[in-house]
């Protein structure tokens, strides 16, 4: 017996392959109404805008707190070696001991100061997708492809606008300090403070 298929079975394009998962990917999804960011679901009437932008390092920033610290620990450390050496003359023993402990704090603080600094420096721009809901809420995701990302600013405003609308795509977690970095069109921060890693808030 010979199968026939609904008119109009051919018309319909196959739904777009989901690369297989890679280590820092994401499922993008759209359907029924939400917006998946991985595990996270905002619902599309709840999106107030989506836009792409650079992702840019606090370096000014970063430089000009190094150089604040280095000041602030080098004067404390000079501070407390003279009050120590007055202190101390009678006990030459005890006043060495604190200039030691004094300069072991300095050169701690500094290799901490140094370490903050390398971070922000060595820091990527990193051109990024954010969608914003009516909430303090925040999603950012990122690709090797700035095509990518564009084209799907257009396909969520599709499906903001066309209910019936779904699709996935597979792009990239983005893994930053959220400290580093300057976001959106000034520089504070979405969601909260001192998060690591991130995909949403």
């Amino acid at each position: 017996m010979e199968r026939t298929e609904p008119p109009g079975h051919h018309d319909i394009p196959p739904p777009p392959a989901v690369p297989p998962p890679t280590l820092r990917g994401i499922d993008l999804r759209v359907g029924k109404r939400l917006l998946w960011v991985g595990r996270a679901a905002y619902p599309l009437e709840n999106v107030t805008r989506v836009y792409t932008f650079m992702l840019t390092p606090k370096r000014k920033e970063a430089t000009v707190l190094f150089l604040k610290r280095v000041a602030i620990i080098l004067s404390v450390a000079f501070a407390l070696t003279i009050l120590g050496g007055i202190t101390g003359i009678a006990s030459q023993s005890a006043a060495g001991t604190i200039v030691t402990f004094v300069w072991l704090g300095a050169a701690a603080a500094l290799v901490f100061s140094v370490v903050e600094l390398v971070a922000v420096l060595s820091a990527p721009t990193q051109y990024v997708l954010a969608v914003e809901t009516a909430g303090p809420s925040i999603a950012m995701v990122t690709s090797a492809d700035p095509g990518q990302l564009d084209r799907l600013v257009d396909s969520i405003v599709h499906a903001i606008e066309n209910p019936e609308t779904e699709f996935t795509v597979r792009v990239d977690r983005l893994m930053v300090n959220p400290r580093h970095y300057y976001f959106g069109d000034n520089v504070n921060m979405y969601g909260g403070t001192g998060n690591v890693g991130v995909a949403n808030a």
